[in-house]
């Protein structure tokens, strides 16, 4: 098993209604890979500066993830503070200092240049597609993105789809990237602009997954309390990639089952702050959840199309 990771390392401060900041260890690559490590033994590429605490990279050692690419660079560690809003779905960005991230050019070990899965999470579209040149024989890959390079670095974006095996976006960014309204619209033109298959995040709503074989529904579990958003997203990337890292079946079928664990790791993921929140999460209660989750979604489709025949 190989799951590489390259993305972001950071320090994020959050503001949620009525509480007061709190900054705790985040970035897409600390997500992603926190929540891969219930399900294999991810590596991670990034950066951070001297002032990034060695208790938080002993976490990551201890959650799996190896961390023989993470760079260590005089300067500040990259720092996010976001305020978000009554409905913990809309935020505000009220600071983002970039740090030793701004000069960040992601170097892969040698060793590492032939993974069976890629993430490439949402930095600049030119360092995924260095990333991509370094790993030219990796088995899978997936890519997550945000609005600003859409808006900033579209032409990069569109060049690295065909090359993609599985895209993570949302709503607004599927519309944006495309120009389409109509999310089943917008998203068969992603499929024609040459990525495999596309990962649709609708956050509380769940996700949908389409490839050239049809559309596939992911409802997401109804957590009882919601804490943090932030994260999510990734976490639920890292659950799917770190399944599809431990069964090595790539199929349309194995894709909605690994967006099955990966929808039931994120919502662990919106239980409490940071990534740490993950460290006290045990498999039993993940395989417990996604068992509950399997139930719910069950139906005996022989049985209603019988009922629908003799009606």
């Amino acid at each position: 098993m190989s799951l590489l990771c390259v993305g972001s390392v950071a320090y994020d401060v959050i503001e949620l209604p009525g509480r007061p900041a709190v900054e705790v260890l985040g970035g897409s690559a600390t997500w992603f890979t926190t929540a891969a490590g219930f399900y294999t033994r991810p590596q991670l590429v990034g950066v951070v500066g001297d002032d990034f605490r060695e208790d938080d990279i002993e976490f990551l050692r201890a959650r799996g993830v190896d961390v023989g690419g993470l760079e260590r660079k005089p300067g500040s560690t990259f720092r996010w503070h976001g305020r978000y809003h009554e409905n913990l779905i809309s935020r505000d960005s009220l600071k983002t200092e970039l740090g030793v991230f701004a000069e960040f050019s992601p170097v892969i070990p040698p060793e590492w240049r032939r993974p069976d899965v890629l993430f490439l999470g949402n930095i600049h579209p030119s360092l995924q597609a260095l990333v991509l040149a370094q790993c030219r024989d990796a088995g899978f890959v997936a890519l997550d993105t945000i609005e600003c390079w859409i808006e900033s670095a579209k032409a990069d974006l569109i060049r690295l789809l065909p090359r993609i095996d599985l895209l993570f976006l949302n709503d607004d960014e599927v519309r944006q990237l495309t120009g389409e309204h109509h999310l089943p619209t917008a998203a068969r033109a992603i499929l024609a602009m040459g990525a495999k298959a596309l990962v649709l995040k609708r956050g509380e709503h769940g996700a949908s997954l389409w490839t050239s074989s049809g559309v596939a529904l992911v409802p997401a579990w109804p957590v009882d309390s919601m804490v943090d958003p932030t994260g999510a997203g990734d976490c639920f990337a890292g659950g799917t990639l770190g399944y599809i890292d431990l069964v090595k079946d790539t199929s349309p079928e194995s894709l909605r089952r690994a967006l099955a664990v990966g929808t039931v790791t994120a919502s662990f993921c919106v239980e409490g702050f940071g990534p740490r929140s993950l460290g006290s999460v045990r498999p039993a209660q993940v395989s417990e959840r996604l068992r509950r989750w399997l139930e719910a979604v069950s139906v005996d489709g022989a049985k209603v199309l019988g009922d629908l025949e003799i009606g």
